[in-house]
């Protein structure tokens, strides 16, 4: 456990994660204090990568919960094998004699469940990182079944009973605000508002991520992400998908964006077919591009 905010800010700032100070702080105390974390926020501000870069530096793992529509107790929690149960029932009798009412205590034991990530997280031995990604599509009744987890962190499983969490996950709940989470939720967690980054922000994230281009490549990649979340496209790239364009730059050998590379970087940048062929009207490219430098100014360190 770090021993304080600015060893928390050091240590996220070396997997690459740049983090503003209300944020490290509220990471810290969540992580003293035992409290989850709700993160609100557009798809691709970086929500995700908060959870693993906080596993990175508690050095655990993530167990992921990626909520879906219609998931149930079973996909969240897991359930008995019941394969497994039949093969312990048909070999036992051939091994030793039989005592019914063990073997049923032994079949519903831990043994015998396949369990899913938020069991999964209670049995770890040593503190893990649970990651709820994207909550708002689930019900309110999935709500409700993870209170329990969350306030006193057990579960109780039907036939398996009640199982207590070793050590305390960290956990972090996302949201794309697709749908209101509840109070309960959110009366149990800090929250915290996710956005995409300021220019000046997400050029340090480049810098973390690409620290052999230069500061110009990086402020001329903030501007860019600025003007092309600007244009109202349907997909406005994420803080992972300037990455990764500015990762193949870096790869091309180029320290810039201009007009004449449109056709290559494309792909990397415009996901859905309406969005591609807004990029390509006449002069559509060339005043992105335009934008992008105008924007750079403000990736100037203050």
């Amino acid at each position: 456990m770090f021993a304080s905010i600015q060893d928390l800010d050091q240590a996220l700032c070396s997997t690459g994660y740049i983090a503003d100070a209300i944020t490290t702080t509220i990471l810290y105390l969540a992580a003293r204090l035992n409290k989850p974390i709700l993160l609100e926020g557009p798809p691709g501000s970086g929500k995700t990568e908060l959870a693993y870069a906080m596993a990175k530096v508690l050095e655990t793992r993530v167990e992921r919960l990626q909520c879906f529509e219609g998931i149930n107790e079973e996909k969240a929690i897991g359930k008995f094998d019941e394969a497994l149960q039949r093969l312990a029932v048909e070999l036992r009798p051939r091994s030793e004699p039989v005592e019914w009412e063990v073997l049923s205590r032994e079949l519903h034991s831990e043994k015998f469940f396949s369990a899913g990530p938020l069991l999964a997280a209670l049995q770890h031995p040593r503190r893990c990182v649970l990651l709820i990604d994207e909550i708002d599509k689930v019900d309110q009744a999935f709500e409700a079944m993870l209170l329990e987890l969350l306030s006193v962190w057990q579960l109780s499983i039907p036939k398996l009973g009640l199982v207590k969490a070793r050590a305390i996950p960290f956990v972090v709940l996302t949201s794309n605000e697709e749908r209101r989470i509840g109070d309960p939720l959110r009366r149990r967690s800090f929250y915290l508002r996710a956005e995409h980054p300021s220019p000046q922000r997400e050029a340090n994230i480049l810098r973390a991520r690409t620290p052999n281009q230069s500061a110009d490549f990086h402020r001329g990649m903030a501007g860019l992400a600025k003007a092309l979340r600007g244009w109202s496209l349907e997909k406005p790239p994420s803080i992972s998908e300037m990455l990764d364009l500015a990762q193949a730059l870096e790869v091309l050998g180029q320290q810039k964006i201009t007009p004449e590379m449109r056709d290559v970087l494309l792909p990397m940048l415009a996901k859905t077919e309406p969005d591609r062929r807004k990029l390509l009207l006449r002069d559509g490219w060339s005043s992105l591009v335009y934008d992008a430098q105008q924007f750079s100014s403000e990736a100037l360190d203050q």
